[in-house]
């Protein structure tokens, strides 16, 4: 795997930011179909969107950079790198805040658009994930099942050994994970019943993951990962707005036209 596919001059291509593009056009245009199918406004998800992607950049790096605080401490330096570093919960909660007050600010239903937009996130992941297998980022622990992956060429993960496919593997979660967001968006009767089950699906799989990934840069608080311990709280945010959700009556067009 390479990590920069082809340089034109002093331009490179990176493996990972093409996907993480190619993953971004595929969840907009899948959303802006179904936003058009509901009767939603599709500018108004542009707009969401939008702001979801750079509050999404902001949240990643700067969880990131809690996960490497004792480094920028020795050397503030750190602080200048924006092009490599990114935790993927500080994207999703930083795009979440962007997109709620920018919901507020204008008298939009914030969640009637979550619901629309959370199977294109777990899409949007899924193509991601595929870019952290490209570049060698996001690896798993040395194994001995012939069920492995063994990096030759990469930067990042460490080459000629057996590794747990946890790129594959992740990705293959997020796949499956916006596929039952769609079937649940064509039956859910309650509001926040999509962002709700998305919360919790992807917790419930980034909690278990994480007991295979081999790259200690992720951090830690006592014996889990900062992302597990992040996932506890996500899974029971998810299950409280589920819960919630229950006891709304919804005012949103129904997804029953097509997801």
């Amino acid at each position: 795997m390479y990590n920069n596919l082809f340089s034109i001059g002093k331009f490179t291509i990176h493996s990972y930011g093409l996907m993480i593009a190619l993953g971004g056009l595929c969840a907009y245009f899948v959303s802006d179909y179904r936003a058009k199918k509901r009767g939603l406004d599709a500018d108004r998800m542009f707009s969401i969107v939008i702001r979801a992607l750079f509050g999404g950049f902001a949240g990643a790096k700067i969880l990131y950079y809690v996960t490497i605080l004792d480094q920028i401490i020795r050397d503030p330096s750190l602080l200048l790198d924006i092009s490599n570093g990114f935790v993927v919960y500080g994207g999703i909660l930083g795009g979440i805040l962007a997109s709620f007050l920018y919901c507020r600010r204008t008298g939009t239903s914030f969640i009637t658009y979550a619901d629309l937009l959370m199977p294109e996130v777990a899409l949007a992941q899924a193509f991601g994930r595929i870019g952290c297998l490209l570049a060698g980022c996001c690896y798993g622990l040395p194994t001995d099942s012939p069920l492995s992956i063994t990096f030759q060429h990469s930067d990042i993960a460490p080459n000629g050994v057996a590794l747990i496919p946890t790129q594959p593997i992740s990705s293959a979660l997020d796949f499956l994970n916006f596929l039952a967001l769609l079937f649940l968006a064509r039956r859910a009767k309650k509001p926040g019943t999509v962002t709700a089950c998305y919360l919790i699906f992807y917790s419930l799989g980034r909690f278990v993951l994480e007991f295979f990934r081999g790259d200690l840069i992720r951090g830690s608080v006592g014996v889990l990962s900062t992302s597990q311990l992040i996932a506890l709280f996500v899974f029971a945010g998810g299950c409280i707005l589920l819960l919630a959700s229950g006891k709304r009556t919804s005012a949103a067009p129904s997804d029953s036209a097509g997801a």
